[in-house]
Protein backbone atom coordinates (compact mmCIF):
# COMPACT_ATOMS: atom_id res chain seq x y z
CA UNK A 1 0.00 0.00 0.00
CA UNK A 2 2.71 2.27 0.57
CA UNK A 3 4.28 1.87 -2.72
CA UNK A 4 2.07 4.42 -5.09
CA UNK A 5 2.78 6.99 -2.54
CA UNK A 6 6.53 6.34 -2.77
CA UNK A 7 6.15 6.36 -6.63
CA UNK A 8 3.99 9.00 -6.68
CA UNK A 9 5.92 11.62 -4.51
CA UNK A 10 9.19 12.59 -6.88
CA UNK A 11 6.17 13.38 -9.42
CA UNK A 12 4.38 15.68 -7.12
CA UNK A 13 7.48 17.27 -6.82
CA UNK A 14 8.22 17.81 -10.32
CA UNK A 15 5.16 18.88 -11.43
CA UNK A 16 5.51 21.31 -8.20
CA UNK A 17 9.15 22.53 -9.78
CA UNK A 18 7.77 22.72 -13.60
CA UNK A 19 4.70 25.02 -11.98
CA UNK A 20 4.71 28.65 -13.42
CA UNK A 21 3.61 30.06 -10.33
CA UNK A 22 5.79 31.01 -8.00
CA UNK A 23 5.31 29.96 -4.17
CA UNK A 24 6.37 31.69 -0.90
CA UNK A 25 10.15 30.88 -0.20
CA UNK A 26 10.75 32.04 -4.12
CA UNK A 27 9.39 35.03 -3.70
CA UNK A 28 10.72 35.66 0.38
CA UNK A 29 14.15 35.45 -1.38
CA UNK A 30 13.53 37.77 -4.44
CA UNK A 31 12.39 40.36 -1.69
CA UNK A 32 15.31 39.91 0.52
CA UNK A 33 17.73 40.45 -2.41
CA UNK A 34 16.07 43.68 -3.73
CA UNK A 35 15.88 44.84 -0.13
CA UNK A 36 19.82 44.27 0.45
CA UNK A 37 20.33 46.75 -2.29
CA UNK A 38 20.99 49.56 0.16
CA UNK A 39 21.81 52.63 -2.57
CA UNK A 40 18.24 51.57 -4.39
CA UNK A 41 16.91 51.58 -1.20
CA UNK A 42 17.77 54.74 0.19
CA UNK A 43 16.64 56.51 -3.04
CA UNK A 44 13.76 54.31 -2.90
CA UNK A 45 12.72 55.89 1.12
CA UNK A 46 14.34 59.43 -0.20
CA UNK A 47 12.14 60.08 -2.95
CA UNK A 48 8.60 59.13 -1.61
CA UNK A 49 8.89 59.21 2.10
CA UNK A 50 12.47 61.50 3.08
CA UNK A 51 12.29 64.58 0.78
CA UNK A 52 8.51 65.23 0.94
CA UNK A 53 9.09 64.58 5.05
CA UNK A 54 11.82 66.95 5.01
CA UNK A 55 10.55 69.36 3.29
CA UNK A 56 7.50 69.90 5.03
CA UNK A 57 9.37 69.50 8.77
CA UNK A 58 11.17 72.66 7.05
CA UNK A 59 7.81 74.29 6.39
CA UNK A 60 6.46 73.92 9.99
CA UNK A 61 9.53 75.18 11.83
CA UNK A 62 9.31 78.18 9.66
CA UNK A 63 5.43 78.87 10.11
CA UNK A 64 6.28 78.40 13.78
CA UNK A 65 8.82 80.94 13.73
CA UNK A 66 7.67 83.40 12.15
CA UNK A 67 3.98 82.83 11.03
CA UNK A 68 3.78 85.81 9.51
CA UNK A 69 6.39 85.94 6.68
CA UNK A 70 5.71 81.60 6.30
CA UNK A 71 2.57 80.64 5.53
CA UNK A 72 0.80 77.31 7.06
CA UNK A 73 2.80 73.65 6.65
CA UNK A 74 0.31 72.08 4.96
CA UNK A 75 -3.23 72.61 3.22
CA UNK A 76 -4.76 71.93 -0.29
CA UNK A 77 -1.80 73.52 -2.62
CA UNK A 78 0.89 71.63 -0.84
CA UNK A 79 -0.85 68.36 -1.09
CA UNK A 80 -1.22 68.94 -4.76
CA UNK A 81 2.36 70.13 -5.53
CA UNK A 82 4.04 67.13 -3.41
CA UNK A 83 2.08 64.56 -5.31
CA UNK A 84 1.76 65.43 -8.83
CA UNK A 85 4.82 67.10 -8.92
CA UNK A 86 7.21 65.10 -6.12
CA UNK A 87 6.26 61.29 -5.46
CA UNK A 88 4.83 60.85 -9.04
CA UNK A 89 7.44 62.15 -11.64
CA UNK A 90 10.22 60.76 -9.74
CA UNK A 91 8.74 57.99 -8.00
CA UNK A 92 7.97 56.11 -11.20
CA UNK A 93 11.46 56.89 -12.39
CA UNK A 94 12.88 54.42 -8.55
CA UNK A 95 10.20 52.21 -9.29
CA UNK A 96 11.44 51.82 -13.27
CA UNK A 97 15.20 51.53 -11.54
CA UNK A 98 14.39 48.94 -8.50
CA UNK A 99 12.35 47.04 -11.49
CA UNK A 100 15.51 47.37 -14.13
CA UNK A 101 17.25 45.70 -10.87
CA UNK A 102 15.00 43.00 -10.26
CA UNK A 103 14.98 41.72 -14.27
CA UNK A 104 18.56 42.17 -14.44
CA UNK A 105 20.22 40.99 -11.43
CA UNK A 106 20.91 37.73 -11.93
CA UNK A 107 22.33 37.54 -15.29
CA UNK A 108 24.56 40.59 -14.25
CA UNK A 109 25.86 38.53 -11.19
CA UNK A 110 26.19 35.42 -13.14
CA UNK A 111 23.48 33.90 -11.10
CA UNK A 112 21.02 32.75 -13.90
CA UNK A 113 22.51 29.41 -14.95
CA UNK A 114 22.10 28.60 -11.05
CA UNK A 115 19.09 29.12 -10.84
CA UNK A 116 18.15 26.92 -14.03
CA UNK A 117 19.90 24.36 -12.94
CA UNK A 118 17.97 23.56 -9.69
CA UNK A 119 15.02 22.40 -12.09
CA UNK A 120 12.26 25.63 -11.21
CA UNK A 121 10.37 26.65 -14.05
CA UNK A 122 11.71 29.85 -15.65
CA UNK A 123 8.32 31.51 -15.94
CA UNK A 124 7.93 31.05 -11.87
CA UNK A 125 11.62 32.76 -11.43
CA UNK A 126 10.53 35.66 -13.42
CA UNK A 127 6.94 35.88 -11.47
CA UNK A 128 8.29 35.80 -8.30
CA UNK A 129 9.74 38.87 -8.74
CA UNK A 130 6.91 40.56 -9.15
CA UNK A 131 4.80 40.25 -5.85
CA UNK A 132 8.44 40.73 -4.36
CA UNK A 133 9.00 44.57 -5.78
CA UNK A 134 5.47 45.19 -4.88
CA UNK A 135 6.00 44.18 -1.42
CA UNK A 136 8.83 47.16 -1.33
CA UNK A 137 6.79 49.52 -3.64
CA UNK A 138 3.77 49.63 -2.61
CA UNK A 139 4.05 50.51 1.37
CA UNK A 140 7.05 52.81 0.71
CA UNK A 141 4.61 54.88 -1.71
CA UNK A 142 1.56 54.16 0.91
CA UNK A 143 4.07 55.85 3.39
CA UNK A 144 4.98 58.61 1.71
CA UNK A 145 1.51 60.02 0.59
CA UNK A 146 -0.16 59.30 4.32
CA UNK A 147 2.60 61.66 5.14
CA UNK A 148 1.89 64.36 2.96
CA UNK A 149 -1.65 64.00 3.42
CA UNK A 150 -1.53 63.77 7.22
CA UNK A 151 0.63 66.78 7.80
CA UNK A 152 -1.54 68.94 4.89
CA UNK A 153 -4.79 68.55 6.40
CA UNK A 154 -3.74 68.82 10.01
CA UNK A 155 -1.44 72.18 8.99
CA UNK A 156 -3.81 73.47 6.73
CA UNK A 157 -4.33 77.12 6.24
CA UNK A 158 -7.30 78.80 8.00
CA UNK A 159 -8.08 80.95 4.98
CA UNK A 160 -8.52 80.46 1.69
CA UNK A 161 -5.98 81.30 -1.37
CA UNK A 162 -7.32 81.39 -4.72
CA UNK A 163 -5.52 82.93 -8.05
CA UNK A 164 -3.47 85.12 -5.96
CA UNK A 165 -6.60 86.27 -4.18
CA UNK A 166 -5.95 86.24 -0.21
CA UNK A 167 -8.79 85.55 2.29
CA UNK A 168 -11.96 84.41 -0.34
CA UNK A 169 -14.06 82.74 1.85
CA UNK A 170 -14.05 78.41 1.52
CA UNK A 171 -16.91 76.44 -0.03
CA UNK A 172 -19.34 78.76 -1.88
CA UNK A 173 -22.20 78.05 -3.66
CA UNK A 174 -22.38 79.36 -7.33
CA UNK A 175 -24.92 82.32 -6.18
CA UNK A 176 -22.32 82.94 -3.33
CA UNK A 177 -19.46 83.40 -5.54
CA UNK A 178 -20.89 85.20 -7.78
CA UNK A 179 -22.03 87.96 -4.74
CA UNK A 180 -18.56 87.93 -3.79
CA UNK A 181 -17.20 88.67 -7.03
CA UNK A 182 -19.43 91.43 -7.48
CA UNK A 183 -18.73 92.77 -4.11
CA UNK A 184 -14.79 92.80 -5.11
CA UNK A 185 -14.93 93.72 -8.75
CA UNK A 186 -11.33 94.58 -9.05
CA UNK A 187 -10.17 91.65 -7.45
CA UNK A 188 -12.31 89.34 -9.40
CA UNK A 189 -11.41 91.72 -12.86
CA UNK A 190 -7.46 91.11 -12.14
CA UNK A 191 -6.68 88.29 -10.59
CA UNK A 192 -9.46 85.44 -11.82
CA UNK A 193 -9.12 87.26 -15.26
CA UNK A 194 -11.20 86.60 -18.10
CA UNK A 195 -10.91 84.87 -21.67
CA UNK A 196 -11.95 87.50 -24.01
CA UNK A 197 -13.24 86.12 -27.38
CA UNK A 198 -12.17 88.13 -30.35
CA UNK A 199 -10.55 92.12 -30.15
CA UNK A 200 -10.58 94.42 -27.53
CA UNK A 201 -13.86 96.59 -28.01
CA UNK A 202 -15.80 97.56 -24.98
CA UNK A 203 -14.19 95.13 -22.82
CA UNK A 204 -13.06 95.95 -19.20
CA UNK A 205 -9.90 94.93 -18.47
CA UNK A 206 -6.96 95.15 -15.43
CA UNK A 207 -5.45 98.66 -16.13
CA UNK A 208 -2.28 100.28 -14.23
CA UNK A 209 -2.12 99.78 -10.58
CA UNK A 210 -5.08 97.36 -10.97
CA UNK A 211 -7.62 99.65 -12.14
CA UNK A 212 -10.26 98.55 -14.11
CA UNK A 213 -10.39 99.90 -17.48
CA UNK A 214 -13.18 99.44 -20.29
CA UNK A 215 -10.65 98.86 -23.61
CA UNK A 216 -12.28 100.29 -26.74
CA UNK A 217 -10.50 99.76 -30.31
CA UNK A 218 -10.54 103.46 -32.10
CA UNK A 219 -9.83 104.89 -35.45
CA UNK A 220 -6.86 106.30 -33.47
CA UNK A 221 -6.29 102.65 -32.12
CA UNK A 222 -6.47 101.47 -28.68
CA UNK A 223 -8.34 103.64 -26.04
CA UNK A 224 -8.26 102.59 -22.52
CA UNK A 225 -10.72 104.23 -19.90
CA UNK A 226 -12.18 104.00 -16.35
CA UNK A 227 -14.77 101.73 -16.03
CA UNK A 228 -18.09 102.67 -14.32
CA UNK A 229 -19.19 100.58 -11.33
CA UNK A 230 -21.67 98.88 -13.07
CA UNK A 231 -19.18 98.10 -15.93
CA UNK A 232 -16.78 96.18 -13.18
CA UNK A 233 -19.75 94.67 -11.21
CA UNK A 234 -20.69 93.19 -14.75
CA UNK A 235 -17.44 92.17 -16.04
CA UNK A 236 -16.78 90.31 -12.00
CA UNK A 237 -19.83 88.25 -12.76
CA UNK A 238 -17.88 87.03 -16.01
CA UNK A 239 -15.04 86.20 -14.48
CA UNK A 240 -16.87 84.58 -11.49
CA UNK A 241 -18.85 82.62 -13.76
CA UNK A 242 -15.98 81.32 -15.62
CA UNK A 243 -13.61 80.73 -12.75
CA UNK A 244 -16.43 78.85 -10.64
CA UNK A 245 -15.52 75.72 -11.62
CA UNK A 246 -11.74 76.11 -11.09
CA UNK A 247 -12.68 77.52 -7.36
CA UNK A 248 -14.75 74.31 -6.83
CA UNK A 249 -11.67 72.12 -6.55
CA UNK A 250 -9.44 74.50 -4.72
CA UNK A 251 -10.20 73.53 -0.70
CA UNK A 252 -7.93 74.54 2.45
CA UNK A 253 -7.15 71.46 3.13
CA UNK A 254 -7.26 68.08 0.40
CA UNK A 255 -10.85 66.24 1.17
CA UNK A 256 -10.31 62.89 1.75
CA UNK A 257 -11.99 61.35 -1.64
CA UNK A 258 -8.74 63.24 -3.44
CA UNK A 259 -6.44 61.75 -0.85
CA UNK A 260 -7.37 58.03 -1.50
CA UNK A 261 -8.09 58.67 -5.45
CA UNK A 262 -4.55 60.61 -5.64
CA UNK A 263 -3.10 58.02 -3.31
CA UNK A 264 -4.33 55.05 -5.58
CA UNK A 265 -3.11 57.40 -8.83
CA UNK A 266 0.33 57.32 -7.22
CA UNK A 267 0.45 53.86 -6.45
CA UNK A 268 -0.60 52.70 -9.93
CA UNK A 269 1.67 54.50 -12.21
CA UNK A 270 4.64 53.46 -9.32
CA UNK A 271 3.49 50.11 -10.39
CA UNK A 272 3.30 50.11 -13.76
CA UNK A 273 7.05 51.61 -13.84
CA UNK A 274 8.26 48.52 -11.56
CA UNK A 275 6.34 45.91 -14.00
CA UNK A 276 7.68 48.04 -17.14
CA UNK A 277 11.64 48.26 -15.79
CA UNK A 278 11.60 44.72 -14.90
CA UNK A 279 10.17 43.38 -18.12
CA UNK A 280 12.49 45.56 -20.01
CA UNK A 281 15.29 44.59 -18.37
CA UNK A 282 14.67 40.92 -18.97
CA UNK A 283 14.00 41.70 -22.79
CA UNK A 284 17.49 43.35 -23.03
CA UNK A 285 19.51 41.36 -20.52
CA UNK A 286 21.02 44.31 -18.47
CA UNK A 287 19.78 46.69 -15.97
CA UNK A 288 21.92 50.54 -16.95
CA UNK A 289 19.98 51.19 -20.59
CA UNK A 290 16.55 50.28 -19.70
CA UNK A 291 17.11 52.75 -16.42
CA UNK A 292 17.97 55.56 -18.55
CA UNK A 293 15.37 55.05 -21.65
CA UNK A 294 12.86 55.05 -18.54
CA UNK A 295 13.97 58.47 -17.16
CA UNK A 296 14.50 59.93 -20.98
CA UNK A 297 10.76 58.73 -21.25
CA UNK A 298 9.42 60.30 -17.78
CA UNK A 299 11.17 63.39 -18.09
CA UNK A 300 11.37 64.43 -21.93
CA UNK A 301 9.14 62.35 -24.46
CA UNK A 302 6.00 62.02 -21.84
CA UNK A 303 6.40 65.24 -21.53
CA UNK A 304 6.87 66.57 -25.38
CA UNK A 305 4.42 63.83 -26.74
CA UNK A 306 1.39 64.30 -24.71
CA UNK A 307 1.09 67.72 -25.99
CA UNK A 308 2.65 67.94 -29.20
CA UNK A 309 0.77 66.25 -31.82
CA UNK A 310 2.71 64.71 -34.41
CA UNK A 311 1.14 64.35 -38.02
CA UNK A 312 0.18 60.50 -39.26
CA UNK A 313 1.34 59.58 -35.41
CA UNK A 314 -0.80 60.60 -33.20
CA UNK A 315 -2.40 57.38 -32.70
CA UNK A 316 0.64 56.05 -31.64
CA UNK A 317 1.17 58.88 -29.15
CA UNK A 318 -2.25 57.71 -27.80
CA UNK A 319 -0.94 54.34 -27.00
CA UNK A 320 1.86 56.21 -24.91
CA UNK A 321 0.93 54.81 -21.14
CA UNK A 322 2.35 58.39 -19.44
CA UNK A 323 -0.57 60.10 -21.65
CA UNK A 324 -3.02 57.39 -20.71
CA UNK A 325 -2.30 58.03 -17.19
CA UNK A 326 -3.15 61.58 -17.29
CA UNK A 327 -6.03 61.31 -18.17
CA UNK A 328 -7.11 59.64 -15.70
CA UNK A 329 -5.69 61.89 -13.04
CA UNK A 330 -7.84 62.98 -9.91
CA UNK A 331 -10.08 66.51 -10.48
CA UNK A 332 -8.79 68.42 -8.34
CA UNK A 333 -4.65 68.29 -8.93
CA UNK A 334 -2.94 70.19 -11.21
CA UNK A 335 -1.85 68.61 -14.48
CA UNK A 336 1.22 66.62 -14.01
CA UNK A 337 4.22 68.63 -16.07
CA UNK A 338 2.30 71.69 -16.23
CA UNK A 339 0.44 72.99 -19.27
CA UNK A 340 -3.37 74.34 -18.25
CA UNK A 341 -5.36 76.61 -20.00
CA UNK A 342 -8.54 77.69 -18.60
CA UNK A 343 -8.53 75.18 -15.93
CA UNK A 344 -7.70 72.13 -18.60
CA UNK A 345 -5.08 70.60 -19.23
CA UNK A 346 -4.03 70.81 -22.69
CA UNK A 347 -3.39 67.34 -24.22
CA UNK A 348 -3.96 65.17 -26.89
CA UNK A 349 -7.85 63.82 -26.67
CA UNK A 350 -8.20 60.14 -25.96
CA UNK A 351 -11.04 58.55 -23.85
CA UNK A 352 -10.95 57.48 -20.56
CA UNK A 353 -12.38 54.20 -21.69
CA UNK A 354 -9.17 54.16 -24.78
CA UNK A 355 -6.86 55.32 -21.52
CA UNK A 356 -7.54 52.35 -19.57
CA UNK A 357 -7.22 49.76 -22.11
CA UNK A 358 -3.61 51.16 -22.70
CA UNK A 359 -2.55 51.42 -19.19
CA UNK A 360 -3.87 47.58 -19.01
CA UNK A 361 -2.09 46.43 -22.53
CA UNK A 362 1.35 47.73 -21.07
CA UNK A 363 1.21 46.11 -17.83
CA UNK A 364 0.22 42.55 -19.71
CA UNK A 365 2.54 43.28 -23.04
CA UNK A 366 5.58 44.15 -20.71
CA UNK A 367 5.23 40.93 -18.38
CA UNK A 368 4.61 38.60 -21.33
CA UNK A 369 7.94 39.90 -23.23
CA UNK A 370 9.61 39.81 -19.82
CA UNK A 371 8.53 36.43 -19.46
CA UNK A 372 8.76 35.35 -22.57
CA UNK A 373 12.71 36.30 -22.85
CA UNK A 374 13.46 34.78 -19.03
CA UNK A 375 11.95 31.48 -20.67
CA UNK A 376 13.79 31.24 -24.15
CA UNK A 377 16.80 32.49 -22.87
CA UNK A 378 20.11 30.37 -23.32
CA UNK A 379 21.70 28.95 -19.59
Amino acid sequence: MSAPAIATAPMATTRHRNSPLPNGAMIMTRFMELRKRRGLMIALFAVNIGVPAIFLIIRLIAHAVDPHSYGPAGGYSIFETLNAALIYIFGFIVAATLGCTAGSVDLTEGMFRHLVVTGRSRLALYFARIPAGLMIIVPVVAAGIFIVSAVCVAAAPTKLSFEGINNIPAGLSRQGFYSWAESHPRSAICNLGYDFKGPPSGQVQCGPNNQPVVVKQTANGIEATPATKSEMRAQALKSAEQNYKSYTTTFLSPPLKLIIYTGLWVELWAIIGFLVGLGLSSLMGQRTVPTVLLIVYEIILTPLLSRVGIPHLINAQRSLVGLAMVHIEPAGLPAVFGGMQNGRAQLLTETTTVAWIVIVAWIVVWTGLGAWRMATRDA
